[in-house]
């Protein structure tokens, strides 16, 4: 009989023990995806402003020239050789890497698939968050979601955005943001 009340007891006291740990266990909230690309948003607007960089090609040089971004002040004996000046207008919206305004175009033959170089936008414009993917829980207290980071192209005109789409440019990238569970509320940790 002593056997069974201590029994009794054991397993009063092993019930008690799962009650609490259970009651004392709080479910962590959702992070629904609405929410998370608000907060990632929320990061991207926070961050300073940037421009970005376009990778000029043969045809964007022509385009360039069309929309007087650019003119042509030299060309070399070999014929597909020039140099081209920023106009004031292209100087308002794009910079060199050379910090001068002159492009030195010098491509290995006039045909050269691979010849470009590289503009920066002087228009700055915050990154978009987009297309997130399904939120992954990494542990009870932490969670990473996928999603494309663009860049932002109001503002800018129409010849500028038609480079910006020729082959070679990256107009966005895949990112992973992770989030963290503090006071019982989702916070964004990082984007990767």
């Amino acid at each position: 009989m002593k056997n069974v009340v201590k029994l009794h007891a054991l397993m009063s006291v092993a019930i008690l023990g799962v009650g609490m740990i259970v009651a004392g266990c709080k479910s962590a909230p959702e992070l629904p995806k609405d929410k998370a690309l608000s907060m990632i948003q929320e990061h991207y607007n926070a961050a300073a402003p940037s421009g970005f960089e376009i990778r000029i090609n043969n045809d964007s040089m022509v385009q360039g020239a069309a929309a007087k971004l650019w003119q042509r002040t030299t060309i070399y004996p070999n014929k597909y050789w020039a140099d081209f000046k920023l106009t004031d207008q292209g100087k308002k919206l794009v910079k060199l890497s050379s910090g001068t305004d002159v492009i030195q175009w010098r491509p290995s033959s006039p045909t050269d698939p691979d010849f470009g170089i590289i503009v920066t936008t002087l228009a700055a414009n915050h990154r978009k968050a987009r297309d997130l993917k399904d939120i992954q829980d990494v542990g009870s207290k932490t969670k990473t979601v996928e999603f494309t980071e663009g860049v932002d192209l109001s503002g800018m005109p129409d010849s500028l955005v038609a480079m910006a789409h020729t082959p070679g440019n990256q107009l966005s990238t895949t990112r992973t943001a992770t989030f963290v569970l503090d006071n019982n509320d989702w916070k964004l940790q990082s984007v990767d």
